[in-house]
């Protein structure tokens, strides 16, 4: 029976991500809901690397399990890099994607379309469960559109254009969009970590 690796996170689109994006590797993916860790993590780190640390450790120590926690977001260059961290919160706290898109669109009303680049990053930690955190991260660059397009994806994936693509990233095939991505590119590091720590324990 293959070992388990918990996908720190309860975001049922981000789950379903993770199962793509790390399919192959030699664990089971898990869920905290789906083994009944009801622990919710504060996000109070200053940047995504903190806070996908402490996502990590707190649950791996908790669950006695391998854990990936990563945390991720989007900086718009004229906003000054917001939302950052605050991307899930931007709006408020029970903010939906579409309130969250339509909030960040309203803060861009009056800037042009060439002053509208934006960054999707990514931090994944890995912690096992005495404590050891690995770091994996990746970023994708773009342009804020003017309007929503496209229905793949989630969060600020149907304002996000890939200029190379000329598609926003809801636009994009999940195939293509996983080989671009912020999060596809921080898992792919992951994947190469993932392999190495089973060839540890198998050893």
């Amino acid at each position: 029976m293959r070992p388990k690796l918990l996908i720190a996170t309860n975001n049922l689109g981000k789950v379903r991500e993770y199962h793509v994006l790390l399919k192959g590797v030699p664990f089971s993916l898990v869920s905290p809901m789906s083994i009944g860790v009801k622990t919710i993590v504060i996000e109070v780190g200053k940047t995504f690397e903190e806070n996908a640390r402490l996502k990590a450790q707190i649950l791996a120590k908790e669950s006695r399990l391998l854990t990936l926690a990563d945390d991720s977001g989007l900086e718009v260059d004229a906003l000054g890099g917001e939302p950052g961290v605050m991307s899930a919160r931007y709006a408020g706290e029970n903010a939906t994607d579409v309130e969250r898109v339509r909030y960040l669109l309203s803060k861009l009303t009056d800037v042009p379309e060439n002053k509208r680049t934006a960054h999707f990053r990514c931090v994944i930690a890995i912690a096992r469960p005495e404590g050891k955190t690995e770091i994996c991260s990746g970023e994708c660059s773009g342009f804020i559109a003017l309007e929503p397009r496209g229905d793949n994806g989630f969060g600020y994936d149907p304002i996000f254009f890939v200029p190379e693509m000329s598609k926003t990233m809801a636009e994009l095939p999940v195939v293509i969009k996983n080989g671009i991505s912020h999060r596809g590119r921080a898992a792919k590091q992951a994947r190469r970590l993932l392999y190495r720590i089973a060839r540890e324990h198998s050893t």
